[in-house]
């Protein structure tokens, strides 16, 4: 994997999203999902939810590249109420 810039940071970024999919795995394992309607205007179960999140917090750091010079520890802050209020309310 020499040909990519791996950086601490991006290993554990990348880290943390195979944990997540992995837990997410046995808990569907362990209870399957119950699709459901929250303030999101679909149906979702889960999986949906936590993709929506995921996707949500890569637009919040394209977002925050884009438009402040600050730290990204922030935009990932947001990211994670992000991912709490989607996988509870969504």
């Amino acid at each position: 994997m020499s040909w990519m810039a791996w950086t601490p940071v991006t290993a554990i970024f990348f880290g943390c999203i195979a944990l997540m999919l992995v837990a997410m795995g046995v808990w569907q394992a362990v209870s399957p999902t119950i699709p459901r309607r929250g303030f999101l205007p679909l149906v979702t179960t889960r999986g949906d939810r936590l993709f929506i999140s995921l996707l949500g917090a890569a637009y919040i750091h394209l977002g925050w590249l884009a438009l402040s010079d600050a730290t990204l520890f922030i935009a990932s802050g947001i990211s994670v109420v992000w991912l709490l209020l989607v996988m509870r309310w969504g």
